[in-house]
């Protein structure tokens, strides 16, 4: 670790703060590391326990580290950088960087379309859906939930199992020649609820990002998923070009 400068402006928990995300990003420290105690911080720098403590609440918030009660301070696992430029599924993409997908079916059941599913699916009122939540992971730690809807009509037979033993995509795919045509993304950042913050292991004070997703087969919305990300595992990123 590099020196606090306490002649710098700059207050001494923030720069506590950049020592230790540096150290993160440049793999100092890896996931699940235990970091070096209050008081051993507070010797190691010659600062207070308060600036310490107040450097380490920073650091939980912007998702770099996690508390367990009696144990000490830990590096969180590392966030999921999402580029935004072409179709993608979750499976693949977990893939690409060394994890292991996998997902949990919560949920599973045929209802009918009411005003505001028929308007998102662009069908009539009291059509067949599919409704269903899964739980998605990477390396088995809960990530996001989502709950899909989708039209019988396209999607005869679906079953519980196939989801529980397939990607979604690939079921598509393979079962129904799905040729996709594009798909809309729109995020939007939320509060965690109770009921999510349990299901995704998380506290409720870490953020999530809502994402909703339109999938296309030609101008036929074919999937209507709504999703909840944890906040501290998702990094999403767009690049503009001119």
């Amino acid at each position: 670790m590099v020196e606090i400068d306490k002649s710098n402006k700059l207050p001494l928990y923030y720069q506590l703060y950049e020592i230790i995300t540096r150290d993160i990003k440049k793999g100092t420290f890896d996931e699940y590391d235990k970091l070096p105690s209050e008081r051993e911080l507070c010797e190691r720098f010659d600062i207070s326990r308060s600036t310490v403590r107040q450097a380490m609440n920073e650091l939980e918030k912007d998702g770099y580290i996690y508390k367990e009660h009696g144990k000490g301070i830990f590096v969180s696992s590392k966030s999921f950088k999402q580029d935004l430029l072409n179709f993608y599924s979750f499976t693949d993409e977990m893939k690409k960087i060394g994890k292991h997908p996998s997902s949990k079916v919560l949920d599973f059941q045929k209802i009918k379309s009411d005003e505001k599913l028929a308007r998102k699916l662009g069908i009539k009122i009291n059509e067949d859906l599919y409704k269903f939540t899964r739980l998605r992971l990477a390396d088995d730690e809960p990530i996001m939930l989502e709950t899909s809807y989708l039209p019988e009509s396209r999607f005869p037979d679906l079953k519980r199992k196939e989801l529980e033993e397939n990607p979604m995509y690939n079921i598509f795919r393979e079962k129904y020649d799905v040729e996709f045509s594009k798909a809309e993304e729109r995020f939007k950042p939320v509060n965690t609820r109770k009921v999510e913050a349990e299901i995704l292991d998380v506290s409720r004070k870490v953020p999530g990002m809502m994402i909703e997703r339109y999938t296309y087969e030609n101008q036929t919305v074919i999937e209507y998923t709504v999703g909840i990300a944890r906040g501290d595992k998702f990094e999403y990123r767009v690049m503009l070009e001119k």
